[in-house]
């Protein structure tokens, strides 16, 4: 019999996490031949969420736990979980039932069949049309210019075979992008597409930054198209303000007291090229910003409290 760890990232999910554990427990009592735990990982909550996944775990041997020692953030907490799942395959499902956990039936038969990844992708969403607008820019903007093919629309929820678990592990990366990182091992994806509901119950805990936050680790993780980008624009900007300024001197020369340059052709090239010199000076500050995360070498995680798991190999 093969097993399976869902793997369940929460944070302040006091309103959720019983739900999505009824939810993933109902389906793979319907899976025959498959075994599974389901471990939750808590990003240091500050409401009951901690209480409820203790008394599960104690009600439920299946439920396994995890409990930071603070807020490690979006990026790290979700992966470092999904490094800890034991068995065959892992699935990754947010606490938020935003991914549909009745998607995972598929996920594990295309797995039976041979797949190592499995992936949910969500070309459409219950979300504000502007919002989404933006999610589907971005997601065809990093597909474009990175250096591997990405998988569009995919949020990290998916099956992913011990094979593949085992590429990540030995991939030491302190800020892992795990979206790009799937694409990087090399394995063929199996896409199931599915719509977004949206949140029922609780509030989201993605905001401006943190959306910020992902969309610029895509970025510095996977191209270096920007660089080279920011590196001609510097070489034709460059070449057009020499050629500017030769036009206004012979203008200047040939019509002296007639031509007269004023103050404004001044201000807007100054404020133009300020914008552009801030701008490239801030993008490449993110580029040394990532480098100096990967230079630093700290732990994804520091936990403080297993429940129903096997000691981490560091303790």
């Amino acid at each position: 019999m093969k097993h399976i760890t869902v793997v369940t990232p929460c944070y302040n999910e006091e309103d959720n996490i019983e739900e999505v554990y009824r939810q993933a427990r109902a389906i793979f009592e319907s899976i025959e031949d498959v075994s599974y735990k389901h471990l939750f990982i808590d990003n240091f909550s500050s409401d009951k969420t901690p209480d409820i996944l203790r008394r599960m775990a104690l009600e439920d041997p299946n439920v396994q736990v995890i409990l930071n020692a603070r807020n490690f953030g979006h990026i790290r907490s979700p992966y470092h979980g999904l490094l800890q799942a034991e068995g065959d395959a892992a699935i990754l499902l947010v606490a938020d039932l935003q991914d549909p956990p009745e998607l995972m039936r598929e996920f594990v038969r295309h797995w039976k069949e041979g797949a190592k990844l499995v992936v949910g992708v969500k070309p459409s969403a219950d979300e504000s049309g502007l919002m989404f607008a933006v999610r589907r820019a971005y997601y065809r903007f990093i597909t474009r210019i990175a250096d591997v093919k990405l998988i569009q629309n995919f949020t990290g929820f998916g099956l992913y075979d011990r094979r593949v678990l085992e590429v990540l592990r030995r991939i030491d990366d302190p800020y892992p992008y795990l979206r790009g990182l799937v694409s990087e091992v090399g394995f063929e994806p199996i896409k199931l597409p599915y719509n977004q509901p949206l949140r029922k119950r609780g509030i989201t805990k993605n905001n401006f930054y943190s959306l910020y936050d992902m969309a610029m680790l895509g970025i510095t993780s996977h191209s270096r198209v920007p660089l080279r980008i920011a590196t001609i624009a510097g070489f034709l900007l460059s070449g057009l303000s020499l050629a500017i300024s030769l036009v206004y001197l012979l203008l200047k020369l040939v019509f002296w007291n007639q031509f007269a340059a004023g103050t404004a052709p001044i201000l807007f090239g100054l404020f133009f090229f300020t914008s552009v010199q801030l701008f490239f000076i801030g993008l490449l500050g993110e580029y040394v910003g990532a480098i100096l995360t990967q230079v630093m070498k700290r732990p994804l995680v520091v936990e403080r409290e297993r429940i129903n798991l096997d000691a981490a190999p560091d303790a």
